[in-house]
């Protein structure tokens, strides 16, 4: 393991013998959809106890729980890493711990749980993260000590999730990107149908069977605790579609108003979905994984992350996907699949060109603008996801990488463990 820090380029690590083992995550459900009045911490508890069959181990192996969650969206999301860990059948002397680096905190389980195992605090970590943005409360902040007349003041927190009160709204960076880029709204079209095009032709051959775990109403039961009943809104068996993905057309995305600014690039279509989910992997040193005979997904080479003007966040992965590179003594011609977070089509087709990035290596089953963005999930799903396919086309590195609010990237380097 080696740190590296720099004022201008960022943080990052380098590890030696860790590795991502298999995980699992939800179906992604819309807004006020099928995962609607499911808990984040019930969906987290889906995704682990999937993520460790997938990984052909039991809680028992697990020697820190890394979780994370942004909305807190359910009266006890305090618990919720404890919880999930609990309820996946991980034994109650193994401690956790919830982090919280906004859209990049699924990578930022991954790297907490690599840094420990390297420490030599743990051989095998649960990592993910989980929201359920439809049950984001409306609240009243300072309600405890009473209102003057007629100030009665709420406030709807998935907006304000979204609103970077330093600088602007998400969406107004993403149409900062498109400025400084010269994107058109017609680009960012493309790209979203692209996105949701290639979702659809991966659901068909079957790629994201083994991804994502089928749900039904259920009652999570763990020894000495109370039960946690779980009701989805359908009665439908085997729920694990990703509702948010709908086919369109270049020409009904061409009638679409802007919503951020008047003479803007980003619609509703394409931009990232606000959905419902949790992913979780399995992060874990190799002599754990000799020792059970198990075979990893992929290696975790290097990470990086990296801060930068607020106002044009979404450029975030240009800097950590340099510096994790720089890192690992590679450059771009050496990595065979990125992926990076769809927060909005301007905001990837601005790190596309500051890169230099090959579009067809690019995201290649689809992205965020097809099938949501439930933030503390992305990182999990997207090191997931990319780990999958680099085993599937044969290709030895890959980069996942996302954007963060507030003016940060973050980026992990795999490496291919099968070739």
């Amino acid at each position: 393991m080696k740190g590296y820090f720099n004022k201008e380029k960022g943080i990052g690590i380098s590890y030696d013998d860790i590795y991502l083992v298999n995980g699992a995550r939800t179906p992604f459900g819309k807004l006020c959809g099928t995962l609607g009045a499911v808990s984040p911490t019930d969906l987290g508890i889906y995704a682990s106890r999937a993520a460790l069959a997938n990984s052909g181990m039991k809680g028992d192996d697990i020697d820190q729980v890394m979780y994370a969650n942004i909305g807190q969206s359910s009266a006890d999301a305090y618990f919720l890493p404890r919880h999930i860990g609990l309820y996946s059948g991980i034994p109650k002397g193994v401690p956790a711990v919830m982090l919280q680096r906004i859209c990049g905190s699924g990578f930022e389980t991954i790297i907490a749980g690599a840094e420990q195992i390297a420490l030599g605090k743990a051989r095998a970590t649960l990592c993910g993260g989980t929201d359920n943005m439809t049950l984001s409360p409306t609240v009243s902040f300072g309600n405890r000590m009473g209102y003057a007349l007629g100030r009665i003041d709420f406030k709807d927190m998935l907006w304000e999730a979204l609103n970077d009160t330093a600088a602007v709204p998400m969406g107004c960076t993403a149409e900062n990107v498109a400025k400084k880029h010269g994107i058109t709204k017609e680009e960012a079209d493309i790209f979203a149908k692209r996105s949701v095009d290639n979702y659809l032709a991966a659901k068909a051959r079957g790629f994201y069977d083994d991804e994502v775990v089928k749900m039904n109403s259920t009652v999570f039961e763990a020894e000495g605790l109370s039960p946690r009943k779980v009701k989805l809104n359908t009665k439908a068996v085997d729920f694990n579609t990703d509702e948010n993905v709908r086919s369109s057309d270049l020409a009904t995305l061409a009638k679409l108003p802007p919503v951020f600014a008047k003479d803007g690039v980003q619609t509703a279509a394409n931009s990232s979905g606000i959905v419902d989910g949790a992913a979780s992997v399995i992060v874990a040193h190799s002599d754990f994984l000799t020792d059970r005979g198990l075979k990893p997904l992929s290696r975790v080479v290097a990470s990086a992350t990296s801060a930068i003007d607020p106002h044009v966040m979404g450029l975030g992965p240009v800097p950590a996907i340099r510096l994790v590179l720089e890192m690992a003594g590679l450059t771009l011609a050496d990595i065979g699949l990125i992926e990076i977070n769809e927060a909005f089509a301007a905001q990837f087709i601005g790190c596309e060109r500051e890169l230099g990035l090959d579009r067809n290596i690019c995201n290649v089953n689809g992205g965020a603008i097809a099938l949501g963005h439930p933030l503390a999930a992305t990182g999990a799903r997207l090191s997931l996801t990319i780990s999958r396919e680099m085993k599937a086309r044969g290709v030895r590195y890959g980069i996942a990488s996302a954007c963060i609010g507030g003016g940060q990237g973050t980026a992990i380097l795999f490496e291919n463990t099968a070739l």
